[in-house]
């Protein structure tokens, strides 16, 4: 009897598995199948997607020789490079304000704080813009950057704080205790902890910096490109395999930052439970 059951038990369990396994391939397929798709026409000799002609890399050496291309990965460092450099500033202030001290009014401005995490990138490039036009500023380079310091800002300070909650707040005391002033134990104790968790903040606000269009659209002046927006500028009309070559290039390069931001945050939860 125990032997005829066993079969029965089995087969549940085994179809089960097979419709995870289906399920899992068909959703990685639908992400990922585009992806192949795009790097494997990036490769194509013919001036255009539409048939295979031949194999080649010279997609990829021409988008390193565009002018425009170039000038518009300027504009997007520069953007990315400023607006994460300011970010990381004030969003390790904020977050190390928020979680260190009391003050009227906190509850309401930590939300605020964080708000652009779950906005709607429109909204905030709208916001913006109606804000610029507002106050008469002339659109540029550096609302540009002002406007990427904005959704930035709260990456980074989302990743600091929550190093924070697991640091002894009794360092800092200590630190004190034996001599040390306010900023040489921030220096001194309170940052070296937060590194990890402050580089993190930065890949991972740099990589959203780089890959934004909407929010750059609306608050770049004329003259200023970035590279989002220049890719978009040229599949208007249709899709040319060298802008497939670059976009392999800034998928690529975007994973290997992101790769990078979530290995140093494991390394670092793993020392704080050691």
């Amino acid at each position: 009897m125990q032997s005829q059951s066993k079969p029965s038990q089995s087969k549940p369990s085994q179809a089960k598995f097979s419709w995870q396994a289906g399920f899992t391939a068909g959703m990685f397929g639908f992400m990922y199948l585009p992806i192949l798709v795009l790097g494997f026409y990036s490769f194509n000799e013919a001036p255009n997607s539409a048939a295979w002609t031949g194999f080649t890399f010279s997609w990829y050496v021409k988008f390193f020789q565009d002018g425009r291309i170039l000038s518009a990965l300027t504009d997007s460092l520069t953007v990315s490079l400023s607006a994460v450099a300011i970010a990381a500033v004030m969003g390790t202030l904020m977050a190390i304000g928020l979680a260190r001290y009391q003050f009227l009014g906190k509850g309401l401005y930590q939300g605020v704080a964080y708000l652009p995490l779950i906005i709607p990138d429109i909204a905030i490039a709208v916001a913006t813009l109606v804000f610029l036009a507002a106050i008469a500023l002339p659109l540029s380079l550096w609302t540009v950057i002002a406007a990427h310091v904005v959704f930035c800002l709260s990456y980074i300070a989302l990743s600091v704080s929550t190093r924070l909650v697991d640091i002894n707040p009794h360092l800092e005391e200590a630190a004190l205790d034996l001599g040390a002033t306010p900023l040489q134990a921030l220096v001194t104790v309170l940052l070296p902890q937060l590194m990890p968790a402050i580089v993190s903040g930065c890949l991972l606000a740099f990589v959203l910096s780089m890959d934004d269009f909407l929010i750059s659209k609306f608050t770049a002046g004329g003259g200023v490109a970035t590279l989002p927006m220049e890719i978009f500028s040229r599949i208007r009309v249709s899709v040319k395999p060298d802008i497939n070559a670059l976009s392999v290039f800034l998928m690529v390069t975007s994973g290997l930052i992101a790769i990078v931001a979530e290995l140093m945050r494991h390394r670092s939860e793993k020392k704080r439970f050691q």
